[in-house]
């Protein structure tokens, strides 16, 4: 006999940006953090994107939370 489960298996996301974490040009809630020369700097996804290309190349990490705006 054959058991088909119809349950979603349920994921934990974490995310760690919140809500008191803030864009460094603009003030506007942080959705990418990346850190550059031993310090994170904060971005909103309209800033995130538009300095992406040229911080990726130097950022020792990149961490991107934009899809939490899709959802």
């Amino acid at each position: 006999m054959n058991a088909t489960t119809t349950e979603r298996e349920t994921s934990t996301v974490e995310f760690r940006l919140t809500a008191m974490d803030r864009c460094d040009s603009c003030g506007a809630q942080a959705y990418i953090a990346a850190e550059v020369n031993g310090s994170e700097l904060l971005f909103c996804a309209h800033h995130g994107r538009k300095y992406e290309e040229k911080l990726r190349s130097v950022a020792t990490s990149w961490h991107d939370e934009t899809a939490r705006l899709i959802d």
